[in-house]
C-alpha cells in the first residue's frame, strides 16, 4: 500500500498556539482525488533546517513514505527554511513543480511570487513543498498533482490512482486545455 506523508512545518503550531489548517487541508484534497488505498503518516514539526531536515529523512528512510507533502516555510521570513532543508536531504531537484505552483497561484494572488515551494526525489520518495494556506494549497495541489503518479512511476515509488472525478475535472475537454502531440 502507498504511504503517503504529510509534513507540517510550524513553529506556533508545534508551539500549540495556532492550529494547524495545512496539514487537514492537504488530507481532505487527497481523499477526494486519490483513489488507491493508501496509508498515512502524519507530523508537525517547528521551523528550521535541522528539525525539517531530520522529519523528512526519518519520513524517507524510516517511514518508507513514498510521497511526502510539506506545509508551510517555503515563503521569504527568516525562519522559512524549507526548501534549504529539502535540498540537504533529495539527490535531485524537480524545480517544474515550483515553477508550476507559482504560476497557477500567480492567477489567485500576487504575493505568489514570494514562495518559494519546490520538489524533489530522495531514493524512490517525491517531496513536494506546498504553502501552507488551505486554499494555496487546493491550487498547489491542483496544478501539479496529475504529474505525480507518473513521476511516483518512474521513481519506483507506491502507485497512485486517481478517482474519475478528480480526472474528469481535470480533462483537456472540462478545462479547455488543448493537448500537445508529439
Amino acid at each position: 500500500m502507498t504511504r503517503i506523508a504529510i509534513l507540517t512545518i510550524s513553529d506556533r503550531a508545534s508551539r500549540g498556539e495556532y492550529e494547524d489548517l495545512g496539514g487537514p487541508a492537504i488530507e481532505r484534497w487527497l481523499r477526494q482525488a486519490v483513489a488507491t488505498p493508501f496509508d498515512f503518516v502524519l507530523q508537525l514539526v517547528p521551523d528550521g533546517v535541522e528539525s525539517v531536515r531530520d522529519a523528512l529523512t526519518e519520513l524517507c528512510d524510516r517511514h518508507g513514505a513514498d510521497l511526502i507533502l510539506t506545509t508551510g516555510g517555503a515563503g521569504p521570513a527568516p525562519r522559512d527554511l524549507v526548501p534549504e532543508a529539502m535540498r540537504q536531504v533529495i539527490s535531485r531537484e524537480l524545480p517544474g513543480f515550483g515553477e508550476l505552483m507559482r504560476r497557477a497561484s500567480l492567477e489567485q494572488v500576487p504575493t505568489a511570487i514570494l514562495s518559494r515551494q519546490s520538489a524533489g526525489i530522495r531514493g524512490r520518495t517525491l517531496i513536494i513543498n506546498l504553502p501552507g494556506r488551505p486554499s494555496a494549497i487546493d491550487v498547489c495541489l491542483g496544478a501539479v498533482f496529475p504529474a505525480v503518479p507518473y513521476c511516483l512511476e518512474l521513481i519506483g515509488a507506491g502507485r497512485i490512482e486517481m478517482s474519475v472525478r478528480f480526472k474528469a475535472a481535470r480533462s483537456p475537454l472540462a478545462t479547455g486545455i488543448r493537448m500537445a502531440t508529439c
